[in-house]
């Protein structure tokens, strides 16, 4: 297998460039990308690299995601998650590669008193939800589309880590209540990314750790998870952040992985179990 990966500095795209050389096939060819070796929203960068090494597959991981930045540069947001995303899916179809794109739950309001599944209709309230959404609409019918939520992992800024780090500090933690959403493990996450990209799963997917939380309840985990004493974590509203975000957050981010149990695809285990495992690491580390 040719495979080549964008994002490959994120923490998603350390993981799954991780796992695909770790198959140890003597042909597989994996060929990884960050922003400083090709910018997408450059198309000539975009189509010169991918095209020059004629993946089968493309992960297209990387992306804008600075939330609250994206408010405030809207134009990057858009040119890189949307049109980027256009380039890169030229590129595919110019050497019919498989392309795998990975979206996100932004895409959706946040106001439905259920799951989201699959083939709920988007509604994005930000502008890194409309940019990724533009990105997922220039895909294709033939592309594989994976939307996550909440991913923490051993590489780069994530919520596990901002909370051992403030834990380490005296006094309450203040978490929001009435954001609830699936946090996703990037270890994981890439398991599945690989796995519909090799099989060259058509369509959109929702891939999440099992088991829905708020953001308090999330830190309340972490905290556990560490051995910290979890009744240091306060529960506030969102209209009580201070200071307020930028970019509206979805009330509801919990993805229904319909797609992949409708297909007769295991699904990610809870949570709790990957945070286990990545708060021993860094505690460690």
């Amino acid at each position: 297998m040719r495979a080549f990966v964008t994002g490959a500095g994120g923490q998603l795209g350390q993981e799954l460039v991780q796992l695909l050389m770790a198959r140890d096939r003597r042909d597989d060819v994996i060929v990884a990308a960050d922003h400083a070796t090709m910018d997408l929203a450059d198309r000539d960068a975009v189509l010169g690299t991918i095209c020059s090494v004629e993946p089968e597959v493309v992960f297209h991981v990387g992306a804008f995601t600075a939330v609250d930045r994206c408010e405030s540069e809207p134009d990057r947001a858009y040119a890189v998650n949307a049109l980027g995303t256009r380039h890169v899916a030229d590129a595919c179809r110019r050497i019919g590669a498989h392309l795998v794109y990975v979206s996100t739950d932004y895409v959706f309001d946040g106001t439905k008193p259920t799951p989201y599944h699959e083939w709920d209709s988007p509604n994005p309230q930000s502008v890194y939800g409309r940019s990724k959404l533009g990105g997922e609409l220039a895909c294709g019918p033939e592309a594989t589309i994976v939307r996550t939520s909440w991913v923490c992992g051993r590489y780069g800024p994530n919520m596990v880590r901002t909370v051992l780090r403030a834990a380490a500090n005296p006094g309450p933690l203040r978490f929001v209540q009435d954001q609830i959403g699936h946090p996703t493990f990037a270890d994981d996450l890439a398991v599945m990314v690989a796995r519909l990209g090799i099989e060259r799963r058509p369509g959109t997917f929702h891939v999440t750790n099992a088991g829905a939380v708020s953001w308090f309840e999330f830190v309340w985990a972490i905290l556990e998870a560490a051995g910290g004493d979890p009744s240091r974590v306060l529960p506030i509203t969102t209209a009580e952040l201070d200071p307020p975000r930028p970019a509206p957050r979805p009330a509801n981010s919990v993805l229904d992985n319909a797609a992949l149990r409708l297909s007769a695809i295991a699904p990610l285990e809870d949570f709790r179990v990957p945070l286990a495992r990545l708060v021993a690491h860094l505690q460690a580390s």
